[in-house]
């Protein structure tokens, strides 16, 4: 998934979007996002004491959190209210918002604590590759398989996942722990979420990087 490469063909539906908002600050919208993420972490967390059924709004939260996530940024180009200030607020809420959804998920008990951690990490060192890239002044780079576009479409699809299928379907799985076995191990729909990151985050990261070093003069 590179959903980073349909960003100039969604613009125009992005503007659309962004229109009842620009009364707004793109602050203001950025913090909304981050709110977002931290009440689906909450909701997320609360499923190992109540329900999976609560994954249904923590699906709706994560993808509104990701759209409020793409409107701050339509909003300051539209206003001409784009600054560095923001853009680095905006890096740093994103961030927060990565580290609390994960966090929640991986209290859930529907996801292998070890696996959180690596995809974590993983998705961390991803976007610090691409402000690393800006910082020596070759811009911030996007590229690779796992944009943060990519990673909240895969974390909302992954729990709305868990919760259909803790509905009485004939399709639902007996067992909620073990709905694919690799190598003898069960791992839920958020575990191969998670395990695509780790694979998918360390490429990126890593293409990022070598992409970033081959672009700056050699050293003397």
């Amino acid at each position: 998934m590179v959903l980073e490469g349909y960003r100039a063909r969604v613009a125009p539906y992005v503007a659309r979007l962004a229109r009842p908002f620009l009364g707004w600050t793109p602050n203001q919208l950025s913090w909304l996002a981050l709110v977002l993420a931290v009440v689906a972490a909450a909701l997320a967390a609360l499923v190992r004491w109540s329900t999976p059924l609560l994954f249904l709004p923590v699906a709706v939260l994560i993808f509104l959190a990701g759209l409020f996530d793409v409107l701050d940024g339509a909003v300051a180009r539209t206003t001409g209210r784009t600054s560095v200030r923001g853009d680095f607020l905006d890096h740093v809420i994103d961030r927060y918002a990565d580290l609390v959804i994960v966090l929640g998920i991986a209290i859930s008990g529907y996801a292998n604590p070890i696996l959180a951690l690596l995809a974590l990490a993983s998705l961390l060192l991803t976007s610090y590759m691409g402000t690393q890239a800006q910082a020596v002044g070759q811009g911030r780079s996007y590229s690779g398989l796992l944009s943060r576009a990519d990673r909240l479409v895969v974390l909302a699809l992954a729990a709305f996942l868990e919760f259909d299928w803790s509905l009485p379907w004939p399709w639902a799985p007996t067992e909620p722990f073990s709905r694919f076995h690799l190598w003898g191990v069960g791992f839920t729909v958020i575990d191969v979420a998670f395990l695509y990151f780790v694979i998918a985050g360390q490429w990126t990261a890593f293409a990022r990087a070598l992409r970033t070093y081959r672009a700056l003069p050699p050293t003397g």
